[in-house]
């Protein structure tokens, strides 16, 4: 009892009864926890799913809050067209101081909409009308069980689609005639539009010391254009993208009594945030390949030199475990620094109005660890990073669009051992346009829509490499329920390079190059590692480690021993270890999906069960779909205000692999022994 006390356990009150679990039975058409959500009673809460009175308190048990519940239930399906369906009865199963309920239903056949008409277009043109009529019919959905949520944001809808041609004033009101006998229903839409208005003078009120010229800018709301709902929300977002203001709102500029005018003044409000922020953090981080901690430290001032410019500048500095990882956590022999100086400057309104000018730079010092533990005697090799970006950005609604110039040098060193005297300073210098529509009701924890991305690069404007790489990606997501989500993702990388990559695939068959001299592989491979594409790990394949999916064969500089002229020889007979034959090379073709069922635990906790694939091919445009490397797995989540924070573990299905004694392929980790990985971040895997 004093160990329940002190944990935190709750107590049932005195001659009440706690609600352990209701049931729902008879229900076809709408699930248990959408019907859940729109009763009062309450299960009582399990911590983690498992531990009922634990952290959280007994929910009690009602009798009359379970009577009135049933009319809920009955009101709910009416709502969605369901008008015979009946709670019959609520049956409680008791076993001592708990209490089960269950719920049986009739739902019935729904009521169909059998014709949608809308009145009161008369006075539009022609094209507008058929296209209002259009819309109300689609979006109501003929032959579909009447819906009053839908009905009231068609009406809602329908409004915005004419306030977008310029009908500020539009009202909309819909009603429905119901023939029960036929369960038909006939939905119309009476609407009076007003007239058409025009933007008048525009006030901006809140701007405290902010200048207004750069806000008048960004909002470019000129008086005399027509009014556009989509115009002024995109004017909203411009000013709030200026990063200066908390808030932003946009309203009719008028008295109480002017009625309904055609020309629309504006009343623009702003919240203006603070301009300028210190954040000191840290953190932690653990997988199958290395573990390291880090701090962070950075300044942010919103309106640097005037004007809106946005700087911030951010350090990292941390440190590598070598060779500290999961599964097994050794203890680290080796302590590897590393860190990264990142700063960014925009600048709103560069060349019009809506387009922010972006230049950014980043110092970075790291490890290239690719395996957890490198063969015996190899180098431990690391890398000075310079990056450098230039480019501009630009929101048109929902369509986010980037293109940047990028400049990359990486210079090698070693932490420990001798460096390879061919391994040299590679530079990579290559515009990149990267297109991203976001259709999703949230980017940090996504229930339903669809987004859309793209990055296309193409290096050879100077630099080492000349290639171009495509990489779409589609997440789609699905609710099943109210708190309950499909979560879809689906991705090819495709990579067409010109001057290197020809050492890959004959390496990946467990050879080294024959053709190439032992300098041209060392270059070769450097640049597949800065260039190529691969795939495992937390956003990817959460069955595997980083890179562990992909071409795996020789690394000319962790081999010293091995020279160019050791034209194909197997790996057993040249003077390495044979570990050394088993690191990632990247590849040429790569292809990612992803389908995990996302629901809640209780409270901020929630879970999720996945299945993930992928591949990636030693050549181009060679999908290889027979290699599946198909990952299921669990995982927990726990919600904070920057994303939830996610622990998974993937189990790689045997049989579902890539076919056997396949001679490019890795050997990865395993947990005791089990062909699985851990995998540990903030945010979804995607």
């Amino acid at each position: 009892m004093l160990v329940c006390l002190a944990s935190g356990c709750a107590r049932i009150p005195k001659q009440r009864y706690a609600l352990d679990r209701i049931d729902f039975v008879g229900n076809r058409v709408l699930g248990d926890g959408e019907l859940e959500d729109h009763i009062a009673s309450r299960e009582s809460p399990k911590f983690l799913g498992l531990f009922e009175g634990f952290i959280d308190e007994y929910e009690v048990f009602d009798r009359y809050v379970l009577e009135r519940d049933l009319e809920r239930v009955e009101r709910y399906y009416r709502a969605k067209g369901y008008y015979d369906a009946r709670a019959r009865v609520a049956r409680v199963y008791s076993s001592g101081r708990h209490v089960r309920v269950e719920i049986v239903l009739e739902e019935g056949n729904p009521v169909l909409v059998g014709r949608v008409d809308v009145h009161g277009l008369e006075t539009m043109s022609p094209s507008l009308r058929a296209k209002a009529e259009d819309f109300a019919r689609r979006r109501m959905r003929l032959q579909k069980p009447l819906e009053e949520e839908r009905l009231h944001a068609v009406e809602q809808e329908i409004a915005r689609l004419l306030g977008d041609e310029g009908y500020a004033w539009v009202k909309v009101k819909g009603s429905v005639d119901v023939d029960l006998p036929h369960r038909v229903a006939s939905v119309g839409f009476w609407i009076e539009p007003g007239k058409p208005a025009r933007l008048g003078a525009v006030r901006i009120q809140g701007l405290e010391k902010i200048p207004e010229g750069p806000v008048r800018r960004a909002l470019n709301l000129k008086p005399g254009e027509p009014y556009s709902l989509s115009d002024l929300e995109a004017a909203r977002q411009a000013v709030l993208d200026l990063g200066v203001f908390s808030a932003v709102t946009i309203e009719p500029d008028l008295p109480p009594d002017a009625g309904e005018p055609d020309v629309m003044p504006l009343l623009v409000k702003v919240e203006v945030t603070k301009l300028r922020s210190v954040h000191l953090g840290g953190g932690v981080e653990i997988d199958s390949l290395k573990s390291e901690i880090h701090a962070t430290a950075g300044w942010e001032d919103r309106n640097f030199l005037g004007g809106f410019r946005r700087f911030q500048v951010e350090a990292v500095p941390g440190v590598v475990l070598y060779p500290t990882h999961l599964p097994n956590v050794k203890a680290p022999r080796r302590l590897l620094p590393e860190g990264r100086l990142r700063a960014e400057i925009r600048q709103p309104g560069f060349l019009e109005a809506r387009t922010t000018g972006v230049i950014r730079g980043q110092f970075s010092i790291y490890p290239l660890l690719l395996s957890a533990e490198l063969p015996p005697g190899a180098p431990i090799i690391g890398y000075r990073e310079l990056r450098g970006a230039v480019g501009f950005e630009r929101n048109i609604q929902k369509l986010n669009l980037s293109l940047t110039q990028n400049v990359q040098n990486n210079a090698p060193f070693t932490y420990a051992g001798p460096l390879d005297p061919d391994l040299v300073s590679v530079l990579a210098s290559y515009p990149e346009l990267f297109a991203d529509l976001e259709l999703t009701d949230s980017r940090v924890s996504p229930h339903s829509g669809v987004s859309v991305r793209n990055t296309f690069q193409v290096a050879g404007v100077g630099g080492d490499a000349r290639d171009v790489k495509i990489v779409p990606d589609v997440r789609g997501y699905i609710p099943l329920a109210r708190k309950v989500t499909l979560a879809i993702r689906a991705s090819v990388g495709m990579l067409f390079p010109a001057n290197y990559g020809q050492t890959v695939e004959p390496n990946s068959m467990t050879r080294t190059p024959g053709d190439a001299t032992r300098q041209e592989w060392v270059r070769d491979s450097e640049l597949m590692f800065l260039r190529g594409l691969f795939s495992g790990g937390p956003g990817s394949n959460r069955g595997y480690g980083l890179r562990e999916i992909g071409p795996h064969g020789l690394v000319p500089f962790y081999a010293p021993g091995v020279t160019g002229t050791q034209a194909g020889a197997t790996c057993t007979n040249v003077p390495t270890e044979q570990s050394a034959c088993d690191l990632p090379l990247g590849g040429f073709t790569q292809w990612e999906s992803s389908v995990e069922v996302r629901y809640p635990i209780s409270g901020p906790f929630s879970g999720v069960v996945f299945v993930d694939g992928a591949d990636v091919a030693p050549r181009k445009l060679v999908f290889r779909f027979d290699r599946p490397h198909l990952s299921a797995g669990v995982g927990f989540r726990y919600d904070t205000p920057i994303g939830p924070v996610r622990l998974d573990a993937g189990y790689r299905i045997p049989g579902l692999q890539a076919p056997e004694n396949a001679p490019d392929e890795g050997k990865p980790a395993t947990i005791l022994g089990i062909p699985a990985a851990l995998s540990f971040g903030i945010g979804e895997a995607f």
